[in-house]
């Protein structure tokens, strides 16, 4: 999360409070289906195909046939072909249906051996040409068992999208019963397996259980999904060599769990096998996915592990350590979050799509790159049974602030140097770039700066749009504050910060046309009750400016 906490922290915090015993479940019924059990759905798209997915359970390898059409009656197919659905991908079956006409939407079925169809899904490929729209819903940190999927249905009944983008933490790797913990669990909102994830069989159960859920099955029928893995599809914090919430002398070799969690994300999502992509609108825009958790990453570091030792009582101890941390490991240059051969890629890509003409080039990735900061407020704030260890760490971060140090440093705050080479190849190689970002469960707009810019009066190499999560708590769950305070003490102390929401769910609908990229942050109701209703929205704009990359975020 985007913040001075982890999960673990709630995970901790929850406990304190609530306990953290097992759910007992039934055994999902789709363990014992047969034929097309999770419906289907398509992504990737490119100018000419798009990939097609479904899962067809039969005695083995079961072949096949494809359609796609201009109509929902097929009377005018397109495309058709064959695929096999193998136990050997968990019965999923993908195909690349190529050698379609540009920009057109498309609908497309599965049929199996006995006659039986899937259910249809929409589908599209990108537009050549000039074109003076792209609509996207964006979506991150759906966690099931806190609540139901409401941004998910609300998208999908909309209907006026040209594609969903999943930025990650699709799902959570947790057991039941940590993270919620069983009395913060929504009654019937059940996964599988109730261990936590390690091996390939558990990764494909838990894609096997979140693919149940009614709203996000509607969401794959509606749109094409481009989609990205944050943490959570592997285990919290992941970095290239490990993660936070994995133990190589309990939980096996590293290697294996990240192989096993790519495998399963693969068979279970309708991509192409690529963790890092472009994909071009006409003469609009590029939209250009990231990985900033397995190719290049390295490890992160705590402000746990910089004051071990320290006695936090001795304020001056404390900020003396964090000012020797700030000059030397957190500012270390080699510290990488995408890894040489993608940070090169990065600018490549960028600057060969500014050189095309494209307006607008959209970076889509995990976590947040505005810099955020610690108010004391929040210290103050904290009622007087509040835990030790959450005082500590609220007090931790609003010293660390104090010597211009970040909230989160597994964000891209936390690897300045990496953070400072990103927005210097966005103001250098994109023309108007807006950044996309996940993570954080709560919702967030940004100018972007290089270094000390922003005190020199440069205009801002970018804008980010941070999403809000679609189930996953923000940090209404940790800091009883009220809202309005949170945020407005938020952006006080954190010059990039230009408006913020700390206590919602939902998701972003982003539209770009020539002249502007608009965000529209839609709020669904409480996760714990399922509703296509919005409780409100909240509109943020850039513009263009020809020549010299972006403008300054806007209300809109």
């Amino acid at each position: 999360m985007h913040s001075l906490f982890h999960r673990r922290d709630f995970i901790k915090l929850a406990a304190g409070m609530t306990g953290a015993s097992l759910l007992s479940r039934p055994v999902f019924a789709s363990n014992l289906q047969r034929g097309f059990t999770h419906s289907i759905a398509s992504g990737d798209p490119d100018a000419r195909s798009v990939v097609l997915w479904t899962r067809y359970v039969g005695e083995g390898d079961t072949a096949l046939e494809w359609e796609v059409a201009k109509d929902t009656d097929f009377s005018a197919i397109v495309k058709k072909g064959r695929v096999v659905a193998s136990p050997k991908r968990d019965y999923t079956a993908k195909t690349i249906a190529d050698g379609l006409p540009a920009g057109s939407w498309f609908y497309y079925r599965f049929k199996a051996p006995d006659g039986t169809y899937s259910d249809t899904g929409r589908t599209r490929t990108l537009p050549d040409g000039a074109i003076s729209s792209l609509k996207l819903a964006v979506f991150s940190c759906s966690n099931l068992p806190f609540g139901y999927f409401n941004a998910y249905g609300h998208a999908a009944a909309q209907g006026d999208f040209d594609l969903a983008v999943h930025l990650g933490d699709y799902f959570y790797e947790y057991p039941v019963g940590t993270y919620p913990s069983k009395e913060q669990s929504v009654p019937g909102r059940h996964i599988e397996p109730a261990h936590e994830l390690i091996h390939l069989a558990d990764y494909r159960l838990r894609y096997n259980s979140y693919r149940m859920d009614p709203d996000l099955l509607a969401l794959h029928r509606h749109y094409p999904m481009i989609s990205i893995w944050d943490d959570h599809e592997i285990a919290n914090d992941t970095y290239r060599d490990g993660a936070q919430n994995h133990d190589p002398a309990t939980e096996g070799p590293w290697e294996d769990r990240k192989k096993a969690a790519r495998q399963a994300y693969f068979e279970w999502l309708p991509m192409r096998g690529r963790a890092y992509a472009r994909y071009d609108f006409g003469d609009l825009a590029s939209i250009i996915t990231l990985d900033t958790r397995l190719t290049g990453r390295t490890k992160q570091l705590t402000y746990s592990e910089v004051l071990k030792g320290v006695d936090t009582k001795d304020q001056k101890a404390v900020i003396k350590t964090l000012k020797a941390f700030r000059d030397g490991p957190w500012a270390d240059p080699a510290r990488s979050m995408l890894g040489d051969v993608q940070e090169k890629w990065l600018a490549d890509t960028l600057a060969d799509s500014k050189r095309s003409g494209r307006r607008w080039q959209v970076l889509a990735q995990q976590v947040i790159v505005g810099r955020g900061y610690g108010p004391k407020s929040f210290l103050d704030a904290l009622p007087e049974q509040t835990p030790g260890w959450l005082k500590a760490r609220i007090q931790g971060s609003v010293l660390a602030s104090s010597v211009g140090l970040p909230l989160s440093t597994d964000a891209w705050s936390g690897y300045p140097a990496a953070r400072t080479r990103l927005v210097n190849a966005l103001r250098q190689n994109a023309d108007n770039a807006v950044v996309l970002a996940g993570d954080s469960h709560n919702a967030w707009a940004y100018d972007l700066y290089a270094g000390t810019e922003q005190k020199t009066g440069i205009n801002p190499a970018a804008v980010e749009f941070a999403g809000h999560s679609v189930s996953s708590p923000g940090l209404e769950a940790y800091l009883p504050i009220e809202e309005k305070k949170r945020s407005a003490d938020l952006i006080a102390v954190s010059p990039e910060l230009r408006w913020a929401n700390t206590s919602k769910r939902g998701y972003m609908a982003v539209h770009i046309t020539p002249d502007t990229a608009r965000c529209e942050w839609r709020f669904t109701g409480p996760a714990a009750t399922r509703s296509t209703a919005l409780s409100g929205t909240h509109t943020m704009q850039v513009r263009t400016r020809d020549g010299a990359g972006t403008n300054t975020l806007e209300t809109a």
